[in-house]
């Protein structure tokens, strides 16, 4: 866990709303580059202008998913990595961090890595960029459909990283920040382990639809909140353009929730800094200490389900330790799950 001490205890977070720039149909990794970072000069013009009308006590912005790049339409695991992953070190944190250092905030993010750990893969990551412009907060995406997860490596990737690296906190100076990616809202328990591990804050970058009735995944944000007793800064994308997909399809609806599952702030589609709102980390730490029916968080028992969860065998892990597979792995290492589930009468 990251660690800074010295609490800045009330500030304004923002979700801002940005038009996802899809590389697909770009040429090469040089090509790709150049789009990335007319990328990030757009975003710094955007968060400028803000900051400058929110107020500078914008300590937080949270990007959508993937924002740098869109998602893989076709390309194979190794075609992705080599025309749109970002190095760990590479000239696109560096551009982002001097974002973060300029304006002294806290920038999170979402974007396709490659990790020397692990030739031939790639890894979503979500990340935390302190306001020194240094990376602060590095999680790996855990569950999805058609990509590579720790879980598909899991014996390395402990090896490499420990269980705190599968499940980080940063401490900071603005509170205990983790994130979760997109989808992963659904699953209630990527967001307890990191509650387990401190979490005040959950920063989720997602590319979603968007609807005016309560959606599945926004129904899930506001119990991630409650449950957990955290805000939750979900940042979608404001379109996706230079794709096939149509681009309104993924558009709108960023948010900020408070602890107690209230919506401070929403906006409705397009590209938007309307979603911003203070976060109280006194009044989410005092609520934290209070004792009473109203305090979930103090008031879980993790023994009377660890037993369940350590018997049950759902998605094996290690399925892509020899990392030359094409993207059929995915759907058929379901299929086969399902229909194993299915034998034992689970499902």
């Amino acid at each position: 866990m990251a660690n800074n001490t010295d609490t800045i205890e009330s500030f304004r977070a923002l979700a801002l709303q940005v038009t996802c720039h899809a590389v697909n149909q770009a040429r090469d990794r040089q090509e790709v580059g150049l789009l990335m970072q007319k990328t990030i000069t757009r975003l710094a013009q955007q968060i400028a202008a803000s900051i400058a009308f929110i107020g500078f006590d914008c300590r937080l912005i949270v990007l959508p998913e993937y924002f740098l790049t869109g998602f893989p339409m076709g390309e194979s695991m190794e075609a992705w990595a080599n025309k749109a992953c970002l190095e760990m070190d590479g000239a696109e944190y560096e551009a982002l961090g001097k974002i973060a250092q300029k304006y002294q905030i806290f920038l999170a993010g979402n974007a396709y890595e490659l990790d020397p750990n692990f030739p031939g893969l790639y890894f979503q990551t979500c990340f935390v960029i302190d306001p020194s412009g240094t990376v602060v907060l590095r999680y790996r995406r855990l569950n999805s459909m058609f990509a590579p997860t720790p879980h598909d490596v899991w014996d390395k990737y402990l090896d490499c990283y420990g269980l705190e690296g599968v499940f980080p906190v940063a401490k900071t100076a603005i509170g205990n920040l983790a994130a979760l990616a997109s989808e992963e809202i659904l699953y209630p328990e990527v967001a307890r382990c990191l509650a387990m591990r401190g979490a005040e804050i959950f920063l989720h970058s997602t590319s979603e639809v968007y609807s005016k009735n309560l959606s599945v995944k926004d129904a899930a944000k506001i119990t991630r909140a409650v449950e957990n007793m955290a805000y939750v800064v979900s940042a979608n994308t404001g379109g996706l353009s230079n794709s096939s997909i149509p681009s309104g399809s993924v558009d709108g609806g960023s948010k900020i929730i408070d602890h107690r599952g209230i919506v401070l702030a929403e906006t409705g589609a397009g590209e938007s800094m309307a979603a911003f709102a203070e976060i109280d980390l006194v009044g989410l730490r005092r609520d934290r200490h209070r004792p009473g029916l109203n305090n979930l968080l103090s008031r879980q028992r993790w023994e009377l389900y660890a037993q369940s969860y350590n018997q049950s065998k759902f998605y094996p892990p290690n399925t892509m330790l020899n990392p030359a597979v094409d993207r059929k792995h995915f759907i058929q290492t379901q299929e086969q799950t399902i229909k194993r589930l299915s034998e034992l009468g689970i499902i």
